[in-house]
């Protein structure tokens, strides 16, 4: 980290830290490099737009990249807080944007080393403060994230937070297959005070009474959002494109993030974008209609922060080379050294290594 100082009244100096930014596609960006990979956060909504092997160099988190270069807004892997969805119409005329307004801010760089970096946004209309923690593996290939959410307000409210890893062409193709412990779950869509019905079991879905298999995605991405509870202590999601020897992955603890939302979409014919999105809620509804239906499997779908509290929340994503022949995930354990993950049809294990304050935890 630089430090800048700074001269003030009666001759006195302060040191403040002067964040190392530079431009990547031309947008203010922080860089993180380990010996196994990369990792670049935009400033101007705090994406996480690139995640790559150093000697592989594919980045699958790639979505909504392009763009004006001094516009904040939503990238690749985002944060959507204070809410998942779109405002009410009151809110709305009031200038409150789908997803919150995370991603409409500029972040702050409070602290940055070659591979950790300390961030924050203040959301004005929320009344909320995000500060995050990002450390990347200086030896291996994850990046372990601990976000904390801060009332600003004098008084409570309800809110919801909800990681957005998006996956993009060239690592997105009709070959990709996403894999997950994820259990019972429904599609976006339904009426209300009912959205939950019908519901199914993961990989499955149900588009016209015909069924769908949501581990695949080629040609026609209805139905597009379907969400998820996990019934483990840990939630896992991996995506694999064994044509390109390359697995993405998250893991994160079902205390924190209970639900986990599948969205796809397809243009042109072809896969454009796969969001596995893990967070505190799986409806995709105004806060109206969250707090009049409160739980769905059992599980809350809108969480409430008092005035003045703090939350704090974490995750770890990951990436892995694997062989053209590999099959997917069938499983992921976490024990003391880190993850353990093994392939389907009686294929390979392998192991991934975890943070231990993740793993601590």
């Amino acid at each position: 980290m630089r430090w800048l100082w700074i001269p003030v009244v009666a001759g006195l100096l302060v040191v403040e830290p002067m964040a190392a930014e530079e431009l990547v596609d031309g947008r203010r960006s922080i860089v993180l490099k380990g010996r196994q990979a990369r990792l670049v956060i935009d400033i101007l909504g705090g994406s996480i737009v690139d995640f790559h092997l150093l000697g592989h160099g594919l980045n699958p988190l790639r979505w909504a990249n392009e763009g004006p270069s001094d516009e904040a807004r939503s990238m690749s892997h985002f944060l959507c807080l204070d809410r998942w969805g779109l405002p009410s119409e009151a809110e709305a005329a009031n200038g409150m944007p789908g997803h919150g307004e995370a991603t409409k801010v500029a972040w702050a760089v409070l602290e940055h080393e070659p591979t950790s970096v300390q961030m924050s946004a203040d959301l004005p209309m929320a009344g909320l403060q995000v500060e995050r923690r990002l450390e990347l593996a200086p030896e291996g290939a994850w990046f372990y994230v601990v976000e904390t959410v801060t009332n600003r307000n004098k008084l409570g409210r309800v809110y919801n937070m909800v990681q957005h890893p998006t996956l993009g062409p060239p690592f997105l193709d009709d070959t990709v297959v996403v894999d997950s412990n994820a259990t019972q779950g429904f599609m976006q869509g339904g009426s209300m005070p009912n959205p939950e019905q019908p519901s199914v079991g993961w990989p499955n879905a149900i588009k016209e009474g015909q069924p769908v298999n949501l581990r695949h995605l080629a040609d026609d991405h209805d139905p597009n959002v379907v969400s998820y509870v996990i019934d483990d202590e840990i939630g896992w999601v991996t995506a694999v494109n064994a044509a390109k020897g390359l697995l993405i992955g998250y893991v994160w603890r079902t205390a924190e993030y209970p639900w986990l939302n599948m969205w796809r979409r397809v243009e042109s014919g072809k896969p454009l974008a796969r969001g596995l999105e893990f967070g505190t809620t799986g409806l995709h509804r105004p806060f109206p209609d969250l707090v009049g239906k409160g739980r769905i499997f059992g599980r809350p779908i809108v969480e409430f922060l008092d005035a003045s509290e703090s939350v704090a929340r974490s995750f770890v994503g990951f990436l892995a080379e694997i062989p053209d022949s590999y099959r997917g995930v069938a499983e992921a354990r976490l024990n003391g050294r880190g993850l353990t993950l093994v392939e389907r049809d009686g294929g390979t294990t392998m192991h991934v290594v975890m943070p231990q304050e993740f793993r601590s935890r």
